[in-house]
């Protein structure tokens, strides 16, 4: 079975609430999806909408008539005899999808039409079409409420379509109703009823069965399927192209002309244009579609790739990752250490495990690119008792005000509470701190430096590690991690009280 793909993208993708994409990505887009994801038919605007329009699919025809792609570009139109033909053969058209009615209701509530009226309306249109040069697409409008409805008016029109010069006919859900079991029956009626006509499936996904009902439609013999990059579209949108490939190539064993490796790259190009996220467990291009959290995951991955299933990620120009958190186990630490190129002992490896397992009850996610500061942390830190520890401390800040901190501290077994305001939160705590230390008759030592890291292209949510150099007759640092900065600083300090209570 080959499967061929029309993407709309552009036209029902750009459908979608707060899109609307300039010239210059409509055209970046179309040269995407046809050079490198290589779909077979591209449908990029509709006819009579506005001068942008217009403006955008002319753009997008120019460069395909320089390139070969002329007949692989289509625009929707309107029953509408010469205007419709007139805007696509002007804006460098040469294929034309002509939007007719699918069901019995919309044909006579809304146009005011018996059947042979509408059809005898379509063909002056396709008439005309074809004098101009044009090639004929048939979109069967509300087709799925026809098949449930009205299916005499569906065949009816059928019949009359095939007896015109029409190249495929097009059978959209246009309101997402289906299920899988009725694509099948309606999509299986079709292709019985008129084994001559080429007909594509349009699916909508407002109860999340587009994918089962293209499944449903190419195995009842529909051969051609219109999709969208992420599942664009109005409402729920369209199928995604995505789940489309995945269906076709691993369960139907179909053929396409797609390229999958450029699956991934192209759907981030348009994340970035549309402005819409990609859900992060969006099948196939979803942020963590291809990684294993849990760390027995991990562990059957090392020994014989137990947990790998068809969907391979470098299919997709992807590859798999191995998430660090509260789940994490010592596989999951092995494999990104691996990915670094850094080699630790067995023990080592435990001390860094059981410190992300810590972190992971704090941040939501830890990063490969975390990993070398909390090897730094742990590994680095001096080993020393713990006769300093913090009980509670509160921090405020509020604009225009100055920051107060409240400490509570145990020195020795012995408990001190001080409360202090500064520039800042940090400053506000190591002022509560200096109050407790004045009290005991003693002093701190002197910050020389203080520095800040977070891994490159860290998030907000980001590791944070604090760098503090102090001077107490001689020079000497501490680190503190965390994913709050002023935190981290105040681990740090913690450590600088202890170090020096250790040498006194």
């Amino acid at each position: 079975m080959k499967v061929e793909i029309l993407d709309t993208t552009l036209r029902d993708g750009e459908q979608t609430s707060g899109v609307s994409f300039t010239d210059s990505e409509k055209l970046t887009i179309a040269q995407l999806l046809l050079e490198e994801l290589r779909v077979d038919r591209l449908e990029v605007a509709s006819a009579r909408v506005s001068e942008g329009e217009f403006k955008g699919a002319k753009k997008i025809l120019d460069w395909a008539a320089q390139n070969g792609y002329l007949d692989r570009i289509e625009i929707l139109g309107f029953v509408d005899h010469t205007i419709s033909v007139d805007w696509i053969k002007e804006s460098g058209g040469r294929v034309i999808n002509l939007l007719c009615k699918g069901s019995r209701k919309h044909c006579e509530s809304q146009l005011r039409k018996t059947v042979e009226e509408h059809l005898a309306d379509i063909a002056q249109t396709i008439g005309y079409a074809h004098e101009q040069g044009l090639i004929v697409n048939v979109y069967l409008e509300d087709w799925s409420n026809g098949m449930r409805t009205s299916p005499d008016y569906v065949d009816q029109m059928v019949e009359g379509l095939l007896k015109l010069p029409v190249s495929h006919i097009m059978l959209p859900d246009t309101l997402g109703i289906l299920n899988h079991k009725e694509s099948a029956t309606f999509c299986g009626q079709m292709t019985t009823k008129f084994p001559q006509a080429r007909f594509d499936f349009h699916a909508h996904n407002d109860y999340d069965l587009s994918t089962a009902n293209v499944y449903s439609a190419l195995e009842a013999g529909i051969t051609g399927i219109h999709t969208t990059l992420n599942g664009l579209g109005e409402r729920a949108g369209n199928v995604p192209l995505s789940s489309v490939i995945g269906i076709v190539k691993d369960h139907l064993h179909g053929e396409m002309n797609i390229d999958e490796t450029k699956l991934y790259k192209v759907s981030k190009i348009v994340e970035s244009f549309s402005g819409i996220r990609i859900p992060a467990n969006k099948p196939l291009v979803g942020e963590f579609v291809f990684t294993q959290t849990s760390g027995i995951h991990a562990d059957g991955d090392s020994k014989d790739n137990l947990y790998h299933n068809s969907l391979n990620p470098e299919r997709f120009g992807r590859h798999y990752s191995y998430a660090l958190g509260k789940m994490s186990g010592k596989s999951n630490i092995k494999k990104n250490l691996e990915e670094l190129g850094i080699e630790l002992s067995k023990e080592e490896t435990k001390k860094i495990t059981e410190k992300i397992i810590e972190l992971g009850d704090k941040k939501e996610a830890i990063t490969k690119e975390d990993l070398p500061f909390i090897i730094n942390d742990v590994l680095r830190s001096e080993k020393i008792e713990q006769h300093v520890q913090i009980k509670n401390y509160s921090l405020s800040v509020a604009q225009g005000l100055r920051s107060v901190a409240t400490l509570c501290i145990e020195i020795g077994g012995k408990t001190f509470e001080k409360t202090a305001s500064g520039d800042g939160q940090y400053d506000a705590f190591m002022n509560s701190l200096k109050r407790i230390y004045k009290d005991l008759g003693e002093s701190l030592p002197r910050l020389v430096d203080y520095e800040v890291q977070i891994p490159p292209g860290g998030e907000t949510d980001a590791l944070v590690i604090t760098t503090i150099t102090w001077a107490n007759g001689k020079t000497f640092k501490t680190r503190g991690l965390d994913p709050d900065q002023t935190v981290a600083a105040i681990k740090a300090t913690v450590k600088m009280l202890n170090i020096i209570k250790n040498h006194n």
